[in-house]
């Protein structure tokens, strides 16, 4: 998909008080250090990966302020959409960090994240791309080195192929699933589920929303 250069994105986001660029920055200066020095409390830390337009993080903040959350997305011009959300909050509980998820261990410790949320990620539907799925074992491996004991991975997708993908590549490495769901809104849209901009539009085609959420019986140490 061809995303839209929004001009100006650069800048505001660089002037965003919530919002954290990475570029010339130093992974060290946030790794193992976002409780004490961003939230300055010791709730714990939840992170979106890839969340677009904001909708579902920025929501999941306001109904949930004792716990902080992350939203991560590498296109400036994506992010910015998600800045006069964060405007309209009243919690203090909500970063945006400009970044690729390949450093995501050069920002955070291990076990420092207790829960990661993935919503209608990238297929990268040729096999040649496998790796770089964000249900790749590849990726699993890093999630696994910055959840906490008992810490959760919640992911959710129209693209049956993607799903079975990642349902095959949990079991490759040993990661165990405590829900999954082919159909979320069979019976209507499902209780406590925020809907992201994606599955809105999604849910009102008529496409089968599948989910899982899992974890990994031993955090790599």
């Amino acid at each position: 998909m061809r995303l839209r250069n929004v001009k100006g994105s650069q800048e505001k986001i660089l002037q965003n008080p919530y919002t954290i660029q990475t570029d010339g920055l130093n992974g060290s200066d946030y790794k193992g250090m976002w409780n004490q020095n961003i939230f300055c409390n010791d709730h714990p830390i939840h992170i979106e990966i890839g969340m677009g337009k904001g909708q579902f993080i920025t929501q999941l903040a306001k109904e949930n302020p004792d716990v902080n959350y992350i939203g991560i997305e590498k296109y400036s011009s994506v992010l910015v959409r998600a800045l006069d959300k964060r405007e309209a909050l009243e919690t203090d509980n909500l970063r945006f960090l400009r970044m690729d998820a390949e450093d995501i261990t050069s920002y955070f410790a291990f076990a420092e994240v207790s829960k990661i949320y993935l919503n209608f990620s990238d297929p990268w539907p040729k096999d040649r791309h496998a790796k770089r799925r964000l249900t790749s074992t590849h990726f699993l491996s890093l999630y696994d080195s910055i959840l906490s004991p008992g810490g959760y991975l919640e992911f959710k997708t129209d693209n049956r192929p993607l799903f079975d993908f990642s349902l095959e590549q949990l079991e490759e490495t040993g990661w165990i699933t405590d829900e999954v769901t082919f159909d979320l809104h069979h019976n209507g849209p499902a209780p406590h589920n925020i809907m992201t901009e994606y599955e809105e539009k999604f849910y009102r085609l008529g496409n089968p929303i599948c989910r899982f959420v899992a974890h990994h019986a031993s955090p790599i140490p």
